[in-house]
């Protein structure tokens, strides 16, 4: 097939984007499509016009645009399939307070929570108790984030956050051990245990992509009712967030064994170090296989809602 790749963009997490679009490109053409990069940083009034001529496009955006669910809906528009979620559910899911206004709706539980908009005359108190996690409530890699031990240290991490041009997200802090989940179509895969490297507060962007970062062991070796609860909230969450062909989750889990969903990711990391590789590896399915199997599941979805 011709295939237009987009990734890039203009988000903080570009690096990122288009490392994994390396790879992505690579299985493309060993599976025998025609892919042709398309950058929406350099080259966005081109999405529609080569998307009316692509016969799919593959995404590897990561943050705004393109985990906000703007491509997406500028895909459609031209009639052209692509893989994951759709406009709404990309939306819902980026947007972090809405995302776990929803968990909580479901009955998930996730870590407390309060959104700071930086309005002016906004109270700068917390009444959850230190320590705490603030973050752009719209992003993911952990860029801008901050772990805030003493109340007096909050204004400067929302700062931090605000002068991103972002609303933070303040969340209670769940000590305890890391897990990350991915669903494939309708099936969780095999959970991901996540230990940051030595002298590292958390799960942090050297963590995630350095070749010396945080180690991922995969299964995780955790006992198999804990990994089924897991599994059953990441699929949970996938439902609830209308999200199609495939997801990401994060928890934490604390000292009474309990996980707890932070966030989901609507276009997981697809470079040689992340983690939806991984765990599709870990359950039979290579590389290629894995990419494979998005571009099947996004046509699928293209010909059920044609038909619908």
């Amino acid at each position: 097939m011709r295939m237009i790749l987009i990734a890039g963009g203009w988000s903080t997490e570009r690096d990122v984007s288009l490392s994994g679009a390396h790879g992505i490109a690579q299985a493309l053409g060993r599976l025998g499509h025609e892919a042709r990069l398309l950058d929406p940083a350099t080259d966005f009034a081109g999405i529609i016009p080569a998307a009316r001529e692509a016969d799919f496009a593959f995404l590897n955006l990561h943050g705004s645009p393109g985990e906000d669910g703007l491509i997406q809906a500028m895909l459609e528009e031209a009639g052209c399939p692509y893989q994951g979620a759709g406009p709404k559910a990309s939306f819902l899911a980026l947007n972090k307070a809405a995302a776990k206004a929803l968990y909580e709706a479901r009955g998930l539980r996730t870590p407390a929570w309060r959104l700071y908009t930086g309005i002016a005359g906004e109270a700068r108190l917390c009444d959850l108790p230190c320590p705490l996690f603030v973050k752009p409530n719209n992003g993911g890699s952990s860029l801008g984030m901050s772990r805030v031990e003493r109340p007096e240290d909050l204004g400067q991490a929302l700062d931090k956050v605000f002068a991103m041009g972002q609303a933070a997200l303040v969340e209670e802090c769940i000590p305890g051990m890391e897990l990350t989940c991915a669903v494939l179509a309708d099936r969780a895969l095999p959970v991901i245990l996540i230990r940051p490297r030595a002298g590292t507060a958390f799960f942090d962007y050297e963590n995630k992509y350095a070749a010396d970062g945080a180690e991922e062991i995969c299964p995780a070796p955790v006992d198999a009712a804990l990994a089924a609860e897991v599994q059953g909230m990441a699929l949970a969450a996938h439902k609830v967030l209308g999200i199609e062909g495939y997801s990401r989750s994060d928890f934490m889990v604390d000292a009474q064994g309990r996980p707890f969903i932070l966030e989901t990711n609507t276009l997981p990391g697809m470079t040689p170090t992340s983690l939806l590789p991984k765990a599709a590896k870990a359950a039979g399915m290579d590389f290629d296989a894995l990419v494979a199997e998005l571009v099947r599941l996004g046509l699928s979805a293209r010909a059920a809602k044609a038909k619908g």
